[in-house]
């Protein structure tokens, strides 16, 4: 390895030290029971839960994906950007607080899935169990993406590294499932919770100085004239940009409401915190969107100012942090690269271990397993969903913003519309969540299968959300009944 990289690899180790010891710290303090380990005993102060929710919610899409599609596309990509910020703003506002508070009232869910069984105790075996499934195989794909970023940071920076035998792109995704697994398995979510809030702060320093550091350095003028060369509608809001086209951007923003990874946070918030965590969520995230889309206009000037070739724009963030910067500093914005991608990923790999633990170990197999044992089959299942991402992850031709979209899509449509009318309409009854559940789910996937979302252009959570909000409404009102109402949401 070329000297000059040293420095990088010991920034990029002093960030892997910092999560491993904040591991450490939560193991201490937060993992003997269930609550502990899975909702950190519901007592985030508002900073980490908003700073964690924003972290595990834009992973390493936020400094690749979004990037690489400005970089290609120009402006016209910062539609989906807008309506991300949307659909936050209306999560925050509707699901938050009733999602805090519905939560302890039923039964002191620790999972999505245990709060539809509580909430509807008609069909409480078959949510838990359709909804753990569906989170299971989404999250495994979820999970994949953020493994496909730390390959590709990996194989961008150390292009002639091998490891153990080992390409620089399957280094990096072991690496970073490594890392994830390790600090996730040993502190549970106070840990992911801490490591996500510190992650935030970093991401959002690294989007914010690098497209300063280019625009300073090349000149507003002159990187807006490059920008132009490419294409005179490069800066346009509305260059090329269809109906069909600027509906599905900004439908990114309906994922929110079914996001299992990041309304947890809701849940786990301490009491009367909404508010605060809300105000701070938002901040940052506003802030982190206007640097994403810096990094890649700015980035993409940069690279044909100077004749530099690019060949994935996915990597236009890295590509500037080894150019532009000392070796030492470019670990630290690696780190923030690292930050995002492992932030969402540990996020995502505990709740697909509590829809296991609580949704399928508890349920079927040892309904009275002590504390202790539910915390350990936990750990195990957080490794389970790891190894399965990783198989997913093996494939260097994975797109980070295509995996994303797909698992984005898949989950905004089956729990967005059930998390919304479940937490707002008193007469949605048992069979009408599982309606919503499955019909979500199944309209994304053969949406996706048939290929009907590039024929069509058409975004796959529209037509999923809208199937499982309808089928929500209609089977409700069919099957209205004392019995199958269960008990209405709480004032």
């Amino acid at each position: 390895m070329a000297p000059m990289q040293t420095p990088t690899l010991i920034a990029l180790a002093l960030y892997f030290i910092l999560m491993l010891g904040i591991g450490l710290y939560a193991w201490k303090r937060s993992t003997d029971d269930s609550e502990g380990y899975l909702l950190g005993g519901r007592n985030l102060h508002p900073a980490v839960a908003a700073l964690s929710a924003g972290a595990s919610d834009m992973s390493g899409w936020l400094l690749l994906g979004l990037p690489g599609a400005l970089y290609a596309a120009g402006l016209v990509e910062a539609w989906i950007g807008i309506g991300l910020f949307i659909g936050a703003v209306v999560n925050w506002f509707v699901v938050a607080p009733r999602l805090r508070h519905q939560t302890v009232h039923y039964g002191n869910a620790l999972t999505i899935p245990q709060f539809l069984a509580n909430r509807f105790p008609d069909k409480a075996t078959t949510l838990r169990v359709v909804s753990a499934v569906i989170i299971v195989i989404f999250f495994a794909v979820y999970s994949a993406a953020g493994l496909v970023g730390g390959g590709k940071l990996f194989e961008s920076t150390f292009i002639d590294t091998q490891v153990m035998g080992l390409s620089p792109y399957m280094a990096g995704v072991l690496l970073t499932a490594v890392v994830v697994l390790a600090y996730t398995m040993v502190g549970g979510f106070l840990a992911v919770s801490l490591t996500d809030f510190v992650q935030g702060c970093i991401m959002v320093v690294a989007l914010v100085v690098m497209p300063l550091v280019v625009l300073f350095g090349d000149g507003w003028g002159t990187t807006a004239d490059a920008l132009r060369a490419v294409d005179p509608d490069f800066l346009s809001w509305f260059g090329g940009l269809t109906v069909i086209g600027f509906i599905s951007a900004v439908a990114w923003g309906l994922g929110y409401f079914g996001q299992p990874h990041i309304i947890v946070r809701f849940m786990a918030v301490k009491e009367g915190g909404i508010p605060a965590a809300r105000n701070v969520g938002l901040s940052w995230m506003f802030v982190a969107l206007i640097g994403a889309l810096g990094v890649g206009l700015a980035g993409r000037a940069h690279v044909e100012m100077n004749g530099l070739v690019l060949e994935d724009p996915e990597t236009i963030f890295i590509l500037l942090a080894n150019t532009l910067f000392h070796p030492f500093v470019t670990g630290f914005l690696l780190a923030a690269l690292l930050a995002a991608i492992m932030s969402t990923i540990s996020s995502q790999l505990l709740v697909s271990s509590s829809s296991l633990t609580e949704d399928f170990y508890r349920l079927f197999l040892r309904k009275n397993a002590s504390e202790t044992e539910m915390v350990n089959v936990g750990r195990v299942c957080v490794a389970l969903v790891s190894v399965a991402a990783i198989i997913i992850a093996s494939d260097p031709e994975s797109g980070v913003l295509s995996l994303v979209s797909n698992a984005w899509a898949g989950f905004g449509a089956a729990f967005g519309p059930l998390i919304i009318l479940s937490l707002t309409w008193k007469r949605m009854t048992g069979m009408g969540a599982v309606a919503g559940l499955v019909v979500g789910a199944a309209v994304v996937m053969t949406w996706i299968a048939t290929g009907l979302n590039e024929a069509t252009g058409i975004y796959e959570i529209i037509p999923g959300f809208a199937a499982a909000w309808l089928a929500i409404w209609v089977v409700s009102k069919a099957t209205q009944s004392a019995a199958s109402q269960g008990v209405s949401p709480a004032e």
